[in-house]
């Protein structure tokens, strides 16, 4: 019979801000050796729940606890911290926050200083915890040098090196491009089957996770525990729609397409998968009930750019001679690797950065040569994290803070602010403080802010990161909603769903270069381009080759049309 490694028993939390429980009546049961998802939308309580595993509750969230838990066979009320963490090693969303080296192999080692282990055996084991998770060859180099994918390889090694039982990850997908998001969950597979530790990932993109073996699934909503299933069992149910949690798009396809869907028919293994004739022939009456696709009205360009390059000092080729041309209204995606000069693209735009070669216009003029302030009136940026944009305490007050800076006088401000906050969904929060809302909501600010700006572009650097799949919709559709309003707008994105389903062009970047400009669908089919831009597959093209759909371009298509029609009948 298997060890329990962690057990919690009618458990429950709740922080000492808080009126009601962020945790109720908890009774979860993690065995040794298993690999196991937590998932559930936000503030349902997943956050928390790895909180109590790790120690970080009640240690730095103060509250109140009832029933128990126990870590490794400890209480874990009655230990401390370091005790915990010796038994959990924790990798957070965001590597460069648990970095303490300034080498990997200093980085690596530093538990075992503090624990005043021999050189010899520190030796040892951080070469040992480097060869697991492949980083050997970088024991030397900075931390700081490194990719992302990297980065997350390191901070796994820095918890491997103490031995830990549990390996606990924090949305490891987070901020990571999608190939390299698949050599994470392909690395932490490796990890469990060689060492046989307990592994409790907590993150919200299932597909993604999926792509290696889980054991369970626990989803969480509302502080409860609704779903402790196996992966098939779990996608054969209605738990994550009605958590609102995005279900594998290659399997909403085959629901929409009316092919059953049962526990016992392996469909969390995309690999394994098979669909027999009858099941094809439902995904070929499903795909010629498409409606004709409506014919866009040609736009006027809005914005040119011409063989732009950008050379940092210590990086030449960042940007290397790019050129695209930009229709009045369209939403387009921009996509690429970590480190591919997306984000260096944006800031070239809004003249944070200026070019060393090339040209921008906009409706023909010559901007090239603008201030940051001449071109914030014209294109507006947002970026990832909101608390990064907002300086002042209350709503109003931020949204109003750039025409203020312009000299904009007061009855003016008022009245361009009021109707900006109309059209954000944030009027009856006009006179809140920023630091009472939700992410969401901030993000939501944040837009605000530049909007109120009236720039004629806007671009967004992952504008649904972190979200769960409700607010990630909610999102989105205000998005395209000020999109038919004329607001011409770029996102830049990991998120292949995103770019399927919103956006009708994807500019993909790959080592400084434009290397496609396409329709989404068309870009993530594209195998070739997909493995050179660090991109990932949808999984509804390898649906459709499994059906022996000739064009997967189509089958893309069609469920776009089809998902769009049923989230709006929740929204």
């Amino acid at each position: 019979m298997k060890k329990p490694m962690i057990q919690f028993e009618h458990f429950g939390f709740k922080y000492r801000s808080q009126a009601e429980p962020t945790l109720k009546d908890i009774n979860l049961t993690i065995y040794e050796g298993e690999k196991v998802l937590i998932a559930g939308p936000s503030g349902s309580g997943k956050s928390t729940l790895a909180h109590c595993i790790n120690g970080l509750v009640p240690a730095s969230y103060k509250g109140s606890m009832e029933g128990s838990l126990h870590i490794g066979g400890k209480n874990a009320e009655k230990e401390n911290i370091f005790s915990l963490s010796q038994l959990v090693g924790t990798v957070l969303q965001d590597p460069d926050g648990q970095f303490i080296g300034l080498t990997v192999g200093e980085d690596i080692a530093f538990t075992l200083e503090n624990d005043q282990v021999t050189r010899e055996e520190m030796n040892t084991r951080v070469e040992e915890a480097a060869r697991l998770t492949e980083v050997d060859g970088k024991l030397a180099s900075s931390v700081h040098e490194l990719s992302g994918g990297q980065k997350q390889r390191v901070a796994i090694a820095g918890v491997l090196v103490n031995d830990v039982d549990i390996l606990l990850f924090d949305e490891p997908l987070a901020s990571l491009d999608p190939a390299t998001g698949k050599e994470v969950i392909d690395l932490i597979d490796r990890l469990q089957k060689q060492t046989k530790k307990t592994i409790v990932m907590v993150e919200h993109r299932l597909e993604d996770v999926l792509f290696r073996h889980v054991d369970r699934i626990i989803v969480v909503n509302e502080g409860t525990i609704v779903a402790d299933m196996t992966p098939d069992e779990l996608l054969a149910s209605n738990v994550l729609e009605a958590a609102y949690l995005r279900e594998p798009l290659y399997v909403k396809a085959m629901k929409y397409a009316g092919i059953p869907v049962a526990p016992g028919d392996q469909i969390a293994d995309l690999q394994r998968l098979t669909l027999d004739d009858e099941e094809k022939m439902k995904i070929e009456q499903w795909m010629e009930a498409s409606e004709p696709s409506v014919e866009q009205i040609a736009a006027q360009d809005l914005l040119e750019v011409r063989e732009l390059s950008f050379d940092y000092p210590t990086r030449p080729n960042t940007l290397s001679n790019i050129s695209f041309t930009v229709k009045k209204g369209e939403m387009i995606s921009i996509a690429g690797a970590n480190g591919a000069g997306k984000t260096t693209l944006s800031k070239v735009l809004c003249a944070f950065e200026k070019p060393t070669k090339g040209s921008i216009l906009l409706n023909g003029d010559d901007i090239t040569g603008d201030t940051i302030k001449q071109r914030s009136e014209r294109i507006g940026v947002v970026m990832q994290n909101p608390n990064q944009m907002i300086s002042k305490q209350m709503i109003f007050d931020e949204v109003a803070l750039g025409l203020v800076l312009r000299g904009v006088k007061e009855d003016e401000i008022k009245e361009r602010v009021e109707r900006v906050l109309k059209v954000c969904g944030l009027y009856p929060f006009r006179n809140w403080p920023v630091s009472a809302l939700s992410f969401g909501q901030k993000k939501r600010v944040t837009i605000a802010s530049i909007l109120v700006l009236e720039p004629e572009i806007l671009i967004l650097d992952e504008p649904t990161a972190g979200q769960d799949f409700k607010h990630y919709t909610e999102m989105m559709t205000f998005l395209e909603q000020l999109n038919q309003q004329g607001v011409t707008i770029f996102m830049i994105t990991h998120d292949m769903h995103l770019m399927l389903e919103y956006t009708t062009r994807t500019i993909v970047i790959s080592d400084g270069e434009k290397i496609a400009d396409d329709t989404p669908a068309k870009v993530l089919t594209d195998q070739l381009l997909v493995q050179k831009a660090s991109l990932k597959e949808t999984s509804l093209y390898e649906l459709a080759l499994k059906a022996d759909w000739p064009n997967p371009n189509e089958l893309v298509d069609r469920f776009i049309e089809v998902d769009r029609k049923e989230r709006m009948t929740w929204l």
